[in-house]
């Protein structure tokens, strides 16, 4: 392949990227302006100056770019909260766990369009295909992390399952981590939905005139779920 030819693929493969980096931008736009259900290629196609017809050629449908922009967004919250417990390394567990669960409050509160895409209702129509599955399981991973990393050491206690939940716990380890109770994965489970109930009610304004101490209250939150999926405080 001649040096040329590189270039001019070189070239047009940036052009692809700059252009596709241009549609979700005006997309996420229109998300902020009039939410995930109203958005429209052809809208976005308008306001770029493009013709509809060339802009399918990136995006061949709306849920297509729906998809792109969830997989941006779990992407974007996975980066937080692993940039986050990256900073807590060496802290005790439930410090590290306290960090990512505020790292998810932060990154929220400062793109709440993109949090309702993510963990609003759904879009009417749209179905997530798997793809999106990676990226939205990042946040999780990091939390079984820690909590692995803690039954490794002396930082874990819970309750036994009662015996009408054991064949769901069972399924739910072996589905997410084998190598971990099926006790300790179904108080996981349920952390996880309070986390982002937490951060959901949040967002959505249902703390307005009920909780000042934002801040003070979602630390004490988080550290309760914490202790809910067994992390203890050292010493």
């Amino acid at each position: 392949m001649s040096s040329n030819t590189s270039a001019t693929r070189g070239a047009r493969a940036r052009a692809r990227e700059e252009v596709t980096a241009a549609i979700k931008s005006e997309a996420r736009k229109q998300l902020a302006a009039d939410g995930a259900a109203k958005l429209s290629l052809r809208a976005v196609a308008r306001e770029l100056g493009m013709v509809s017809s060339a802009l399918y050629r990136y995006f061949p449908s709306r849920d297509d770019l729906l998809t792109a922009l969830i997989i941006d967004a779990y992407d974007s919250l996975g980066a937080a909260a692993e940039a986050a417990h990256a900073a807590a390394a060496g802290q005790e567990p439930i410090r590290r766990w306290t960090a990512v669960c505020e790292a998810v409050r932060a990154w929220a509160l400062e793109q709440p369009h993109e949090y309702a895409l993510i963990y609003g209702s759904p879009v009417p129509g749209y179905s997530a295909p798997d793809t999106t599955v990676r990226a939205a399981a990042r946040v999780g991973l990091v939390l079984i992390d820690i909590v692995r990393d803690a039954h490794q050491g002396r930082g874990v206690a819970f309750e036994p399952l009662p015996a009408e939940l054991r064949t769901e716990g069972e399924r739910l380890a072996a589905d997410l981590a084998p190598d971990l109770p099926p006790a300790t994965i179904t108080a996981m489970v349920a952390a996880w939905a309070q986390l982002f109930g937490l951060v959901g009610f949040e967002v959505f304004g249902q703390f307005n005139r009920i909780v000042e101490a934002r801040p003070e209250f979602f630390s004490h939150a988080a550290a309760q779920l914490a202790h809910g999926v067994g992390l203890l405080r050292q010493g």
